[in-house]
């Protein structure tokens, strides 16, 4: 099964950090890279609208887009939340392996924190 990146965006930091940890929680995810200052400009409802959004890099493997796309829909504040996943052509073959480790539902529990935040290369060597 192979890479992919999934996008969706929000309209507070406070949705945009439960979103990415709920999903990496769940093992849904390896990571998710948040990046404020989006700007959006879009038709709803026969009004174009324009709004400043957090935009979500969601990589994980193919087969969890359902279960991510269903998180989603049960956090996200907005009726119609964009929801997109892009295949991974190419990539670093250990950054590709750690995606496959890190969404690995049977290692669940083996090296999960709580509630402590670990950031790589922070490791004691």
């Amino acid at each position: 099964m192979g890479a992919i990146v999934v996008v969706t965006t929000v309209g507070t930091e406070e949705q945009a950090n439960a979103l990415a940890r709920e999903i990496v929680a769940r093992r849904q995810a390896a990571c998710v890279n948040i990046l404020p200052g989006v700007r959006s400009v879009y038709r709803w409802k026969g009004k174009i609208c324009q709004d400043g959004e957090l935009l979500l890099v969601i990589k994980t493997q193919a087969g969890e887009f359902d279960g991510i796309a269903e998180t989603i829909r049960e956090i996200h504040s907005y009726e119609l939340p964009e929801i997109l996943a892009f295949d991974v052509e190419r990539g670093e073959a250990r950054f590709l392996a750690w995606i496959a480790d890190s969404v690995d539902k049977s290692a669940a529990g083996e090296e999960d924190e709580d509630e402590t935040l670990l950031f790589a290369g922070a490791e004691d060597d």
